[in-house]
């Protein structure tokens, strides 16, 4: 069994696309999965399973959500693995800020520094992005919210193609410390 997190995207956000937590673990289990749970009420569910790889449960979760709830709903699936990867990696001191300032952004798949390219990063100061392993690392000081390199970063054209999820840190470490069995 491998203990995966599932990132679903845009989910119970400013009252739109209701899925409430115990309705998502209902259905987790009843698809298979083992030992669900969930993690705040935006869109994490952790999820033992003995049997797919990432893109193919969240293929799974993504269908089951729109047979369920008729929403569709995109998702991530990462294991402990990466998860851990993600926060060893990041360029950032990420013990020296508060979780509400830095962020990750995790995405369906690889990502490079062309896509970013129509970005400025200069005129962005102090916030700053650096890329990682289908993640994004974001330092916005004063918060995702008033973040206008955040806003940038998520347009139409710079995601065109690509499915994006954004964390905010003390997510990220709480959902490492999750998947770790």
């Amino acid at each position: 069994m491998t203990t995966y997190a599932a990132l679903l995207r845009g989910i119970n956000v400013g009252g739109n696309n209701r899925v409430p937590m115990a309705d998502l673990r209902a259905l987790m289990t009843e698809a298979g999965y083992g030992d669900v749970r969930t993690y705040l009420q935006s869109g994490q569910a952790v999820f033992a399973a003995e049997r797919g790889d990432e893109e193919s449960l969240a293929g799974e979760l993504t269908a089951a959500l729109e047979k369920r709830f008729g929403l569709a709903v995109d998702v991530l699936v990462r294991d402990h693995a990466y998860l851990r990867a993600v926060r060893e990696a990041c360029p950032f001191p990420a013990d020296r800020l508060e979780g509400k300032q830095l962020h990750a952004t995790f995405f369906s798949g690889p990502v490079d520094e062309e896509r970013f390219a129509s970005v400025d990063r200069g005129a962005f100061g102090p916030e700053e992005f650096r890329l990682g392993d289908r993640v994004l690392y974001l330092y916005a000081p004063d918060g995702l919210g008033r973040s206008k390199l955040a806003a940038a970063l998520s347009s139409r054209r710079v995601l065109a193609g690509i499915v994006a999820t954004t964390r905010n840190w003390n997510t990220v470490r709480k959902l490492e410390e999750l998947t770790a069995g």
